[in-house]
């Protein structure tokens, strides 16, 4: 699998914070990547240009304190990027993150965290020196399953590639997907645009775009394939 140059600096980022303590795991396609690797996957895969996580604490931290927190964790390990805060999180809204170059000033990459949510089960992944705690692989099948039940499906196009990448190397326990989605007070929907709205869930996928040059696996496969995978839990199928 080839990494881009900021997923490469994203991992060191993601190693800075873990190693300083910052209550933060991490989650999205920065942990699935390694997560397939483990697995045995090695074909390559779409890239990212943000890391996702999850940050857990007592009481709720400050903007500023979040933004010093992490600084402080990339400054302690060489890592010349300055943190700023473009969003602070609230009801249902995450906190966003900039990291720019010291020198340039150039934003890179961004950071976005939701806090306090409902915990949700992880677990540490290691590759290559970089170690950090994010997301389960269950937790990561129960959360794009649970897009694709959704109409949020047309805007969650990557929910649905990821999952054509997980059914290559992992198996699909409906139940146990379930029960982690049951764990976080949620459950499936009715899984009406992805079964019914074929047409406009394919003009979402040829609209979405995959960076340097992975190959896009044509909407037919993807789709039957996903189909295929989370079948057990499909409504009448």
């Amino acid at each position: 699998m080839i990494f881009s140059a900021e997923e490469q600096l994203m991992y060191q980022v993601m190693k800075a914070i873990y190693e300083s303590g910052i209550p933060v795991s991490f989650k999205g396609s920065m942990v699935l990547k390694v997560c397939l690797i483990e697995a045995g996957f090695t074909d390559d895969m779409r890239h990212t240009v943000d890391i996702d996580g999850n940050w857990h604490s007592e009481t709720p931290p400050s903007g500023e304190q979040m933004v010093e927190s992490l600084q402080t964790a990339l400054t302690d390990h060489g890592i010349g990027l300055e943190v700023s805060l473009y969003r602070m999180y609230g009801d249902g809204r995450s906190a966003g993150f900039e990291l720019a170059d010291h020198e340039t000033g150039d934003v890179l990459f961004t950071i976005d965290v939701d806090v306090n949510r409902p915990e949700v089960s992880s677990r540490i992944y290691e590759m290559e020196g970089i170690r950090f705690r994010g997301v389960s692989p269950l937790q990561m099948l129960a959360d794009k399953t649970s897009a694709l039940s959704s109409e949020k499906v047309f805007r969650r196009i990557k929910d649905m590639v990821d999952l054509y990448y997980m059914s290559k190397v992992f198996e699909f326990d409906g139940d146990a997907v379930l029960q982690a989605l049951e764990d976080t007070g949620r459950r499936l929907e009715s899984f009406d645009g992805f079964l019914n709205k074929f047409d406009e869930l394919k003009h979402a996928y040829t609209k979405f775009r995959f960076s340097g040059d992975v190959n896009k696996p044509s909407f037919e496969k993807v789709y039957d394939s996903v189909k295929t995978y989370i079948g057990s839990i499909l409504p009448n199928v």
